[in-house]
């Protein structure tokens, strides 16, 4: 079995490679956050001094790249991880005057509006912006000519039917295709008009990123090899896919500079 080092250290991601291994594989929960979030910063002008908020960051571990390497302050906000829990990572990490875990749902932000220099969201968005309303109440939080950029899971093409290699259960547990789910996945297109048509933002970028596929399946491979799996492993059904339909969508908008709040 490969170690995670190999795994996690990738010449396509340099600044993720500079990271422990052991931490990023600790730290993650799904695919690796911060090969998502590299690739999202290079699509994105963060600059020393901004405040982003790093919506449904995990273990926070996106939080602390953000702060480290680009020199932001960053509200670290998630549902499912404790604000006391990410604190202390971000103590262990040096960096307690620069990322501030919030415990927050989607639709409860306690910011003001106009607050945000920038919004990343990484492997997140999926679980909650797919309604109509939701970049209404969302772009509030972003100042007038500010950024949001998501990384999601997605699909190459929307899809209409599933193939069975998606379907299938993997080691007696239940199958990569969940339809409570899975149908969240949307395709680069799609959510190019999803945000467009509202009028509120404008899109820079709306692509499917390159050899996603395989970016999952090391990312799955790199947690099998720390020890770190706590679900039968998605990597078969990734890989069996080879990218037909399944990958991952970047896309980078700007809320427009127009009046009042949209709220």
């Amino acid at each position: 079995m490969k170690n995670p080092a190999s795994l996690v250290r990738w010449d396509r991601f340099p600044l993720t490679s500079k990271y422990d291994p052991d931490w990023v594989v600790d730290n993650l929960m799904g695919p690796n956050a911060l090969w998502l979030c590299e690739s999202l910063c290079g699509s994105m002008a963060l600059s020393p001094g901004m405040r982003v908020l790093d919506m449904g960051c995990g273990r926070a571990a996106t939080s602390i790249f953000l702060a480290r390497e680009f020199g932001v302050t960053v509200w670290a906000n998630d549902l499912w991880i404790a604000a006391a829990d990410n604190w202390k990572r971000v103590r262990e990490a040096g960096l307690e005057s620069r990322v501030f875990p919030i415990r927050a749902e989607a639709h409860a932000l306690p910011y003001a509006d106009g607050f945000f220099d920038a919004i990343v969201s990484i492997d997140s968005y999926h679980y909650y912006g797919t309604s109509d309303t939701y970049l209404k109440y969302f772009v509030r939080f972003v100042k007038p000519g500010g950024q949001i950029g998501i990384v999601v899971p997605g699909f190459v093409r929307e899809l209409t039917t599933v193939p069975p290699w998606l379907t299938k259960p993997r080691g007696g547990s239940d199958a990569f295709f969940d339809p409570s789910e899975c149908w969240s996945f949307h395709s680069a297109p799609w959510w190019r008009r999803h945000f467009e048509r509202t009028g509120l933002v404008g899109i820079e970028e709306a692509r499917l990123l390159k050899d996603g596929w395989r970016l999952w399946v090391r990312s799955e491979e790199a947690r099998a090899a720390g020890g770190k799996m706590e679900y039968p492993s998605e990597a078969p059904a990734i890989r069996a896919d080879r990218g037909r339909n399944i990958g991952f969508v970047q896309m980078v908008a700007r809320r427009r500079q127009v009046g009042p709040n949209p709220g």
